[in-house]
């Protein structure tokens, strides 16, 4: 997660990847303790930071790549760039734009799984700014009345687009929204994996037990700004060094070295071998065509035979 958004960062600024771009640098301990606790049938649907959680759920550095250069052999084939990547085979159920508008679309999933009657299970993320939306509220009623097999996850990285929470609310404990529904919740340290995974673990089993959904506030933290174009001049270089000290990936790795799960020669293969991931994925990208005009009229509705006017 952490090299694929760093060369990425990089091919923006080179200008081979367009438009808006949302880096997920920081956060990475949400979605490694997430992955660690579900299964390849559960889903997870997010908002348009979601490069980390397409390729956490199984789908390949060079799909991923590809549709950061508008590529046909993208995830999304090349028609959703950085904020739409989807993969129905990998349960990841879409990066979504609108602020929000995926809640309601991860309490269906859930629906759906239960009327399946499996135990397969949604996790449904948003950013902090997400929860002042309407749909957040109404969603979390229905979810707790039907019972669902969802697990909301608010991944607070303190600053929604640009505004600190602080500025927005009088109540700084997101968590506590969903006592209002009677709904488990609880704060996660979002910088520690084995506090997601803890956390995660407890809501999974409660969903797959039938017993309902869970709203986790993961507190986090973003290192870049919100999108490519923000310079983050809204915190100070001292937050950013104080959290930097915190790096998901610098207390795992002091973690592993600790219990000596892996010794340094381990690290060194991990590393090279993920270098060369990320290389080739962006080799496969530059070398992929785009997509030919005639798929504009694709995948727009189900029926491919409907008749909409193509003039």
């Amino acid at each position: 997660m952490r090299k694929f958004e760093e060369k990425t960062g990089q091919l923006y600024g080179q200008q081979k990847i367009r438009g808006f771009c949302h880096l997920y640098i920081g956060q990475e301990a949400v979605m490694a303790g997430t992955m660690s606790v579900i299964k390849p049938e559960d889903s997870v649907i997010t908002a348009y930071r979601d490069h980390a959680h397409a390729l956490a759920k199984g789908v390949s550095a060079d799909a991923c790549m590809a549709e950061m250069f508008g590529k046909i052999t993208g995830c999304s084939k090349g028609k959703g760039g950085s904020m739409h990547f989807f993969s129905k085979e990998h349960k990841m159920m879409g990066g979504h734009g609108i602020v929000g508008g995926q809640i309601p679309l991860g309490a269906g999933i859930a629906f759906a799984e239960k009327y399946l009657g499996n135990t397969n299970v949604n996790i449904c993320y948003m950013g902090d700014g997400a929860v002042r939306q309407g749909a957040f509220n109404e969603t979390l009623n229905m979810a707790m009345t039907w019972k669902l097999p969802v697990i909301f996850v608010c991944e607070n990285n303190g600053y929604a687009m640009g505004t600190s929470v602080a500025r927005t609310t009088n109540m700084m404990d997101i968590y506590k929204m969903g006592h209002g529904f009677d709904m488990p919740s609880a704060p996660v340290d979002g910088m520690d994996v084995v506090a997601v995974h803890n956390a995660m673990d407890e809501a999974v089993q409660r969903a797959r037990a039938g017993e309902g959904p869970t709203f986790l506030e993961i507190r986090t933290y973003r290192y870049k700004g919100h999108s490519m174009s923000d310079p983050a001049k809204y915190r100070t270089k001292e937050e950013l060094e104080e959290f930097k000290g915190r790096d998901p990936l610098l207390s795992t790795k002091a973690a592993i070295v600790e219990n000596k799960y892996a010794d340094d020669a381990w690290f060194a293969e991990v590393d090279a071998e993920i270098k060369k991931i990320v290389e080739d994925s962006v080799k496969f990208a530059e070398e992929s065509p785009y997509p030919d005009a005639s798929e504009i009229y694709k995948d727009v509705y189900v029926q491919e035979d409907y008749p909409f006017i193509m003039d």
